[in-house]
């Protein structure tokens, strides 16, 4: 077995249907950038099968050192049998020091199985990746314990390092175009070795209220919240505000709001101008998940409550009571 020091370069899976690429790979080479920069390897980008020239650009913008272009047949669609092939070849040929992966459906899916073929290490939903100097390991750091306590990950013998990171987790703040080598792999996979196949595709008629990702103004509920008889005052304070409806994932347990619209590290990750919580405890794998907004209200009658570290603004109240008079002002400030 090669020692980890004989392993080079960090890779980045670009997903993407042929038309757009998944912005979470691009995030993902905008961070991966960072570890590159510090550890003084390249970064690199494994495109599979045709991608747009303005799409391309938007990946080749994140800085990246090279591009692997592969083309081939099964990979007319992402399956995880092609794919978890063609990336046990590629990682065995090249022996990059770290592989990452957009923490999407399939990204999830098929990640751990190349990493468990090599055989290596894969660590998923990280909200932090840093680059130790001393001992060359990737530290991916994530919230463990019900959120009670930060856990440090590493794999620190085997390689390539694998991770899989949550859309919106880091920011996509492309660095600039620099000169980058290409390298093109042909690997064919026979379509009959594909367990999976498309019987048939529908677009998703998803209701534009549980798009959260993108809302400017998110107003969150947490278990504090009586029923979903008392919903209807948060939706309207939403409303005023142009914003959206958002919960902590005890809300969704209990039945009272969608998993779409959970916030933290088992649901999105926001970056709104602001974020207001109501009955919210503060629980860290809650907090990662709006960790980038611009302001930060929150409303809670414990005054002890961990939530009021994390806030711009806190009020010590009951949380209906203090909707009930934001609105109240609101709609007194626009008559």
């Amino acid at each position: 077995m090669k020692h980890k020091s004989e392993y080079k370069d960090m890779w980045v899976f670009i997903q993407h249907d042929g038309t757009a690429v998944e912005p979470v790979s691009l995030e993902l080479c905008c961070e991966t950038r960072k570890l590159c920069d510090a550890s003084g390897e390249e970064l690199v980008a494994v495109i599979v099968g045709k991608l747009p020239e303005a799409e391309l650009e938007k990946v080749l913008e994140c800085g990246v050192d090279k591009v692997i272009f592969v083309d081939g047949t099964g990979y007319e669609y992402l399956n995880c049998d092609a794919y978890a092939n063609l990336f046990t070849l590629l990682c065995r040929k090249y022996e990059p020091t770290a592989v990452m992966v957009g923490g999407t459906i399939f990204g999830r899916d098929f990640a751990p199985r190349f990493a468990c073929r090599l055989p290596t290490g894969c660590t998923s939903d990280a909200t932090e990746l840093v680059w130790d100097p001393k001992t060359t390991d990737i530290e991916f750091i994530e919230p463990a314990v019900g959120g009670k306590m930060m856990a440090v990950i590493t794999v620190p013998v085997m390689r390539p390092q694998v991770g899989t990171i949550r859309p919106g987790t880091f920011k996509y703040a492309p660095t600039g175009k620099k000169d980058y080598s290409v390298i093109h792999e042909t690997v064919d996979f026979p379509v009959e070795g594909i367990r999976t196949k498309i019987l048939d595709f529908k677009a998703d008629e998803m209701d534009e209220s549980l798009k959260i990702a993108d809302a400017e103004v998110i107003i969150c509920l947490g278990n504090g919240l009586k029923g979903a008889d008392a919903l209807p005052r948060y939706r309207k304070l939403a409303e005023l505000l142009g914003g959206k409806i958002a919960c902590t994932r005890p809300l969704f347990d209990r039945g009272v709001l969608p998993f779409k619209l959970v916030i933290g590290q088992s649901g999105v990750v926001v970056k709104p101008k602001i974020y207001i919580g109501f009955g919210i405890s503060g629980a860290v794998n809650h907090v990662t998940g709006f960790s980038d907004a611009d302001k930060v209200i929150v409303v809670n009658k414990d005054p002890d409550a961990a939530i009021f570290n994390y806030c711009d603004y806190g009020i010590v109240g009951d949380m209906d009571e203090v909707c009930e008079l934001m609105i109240e002002k609101i709609t007194a400030a626009r008559a």
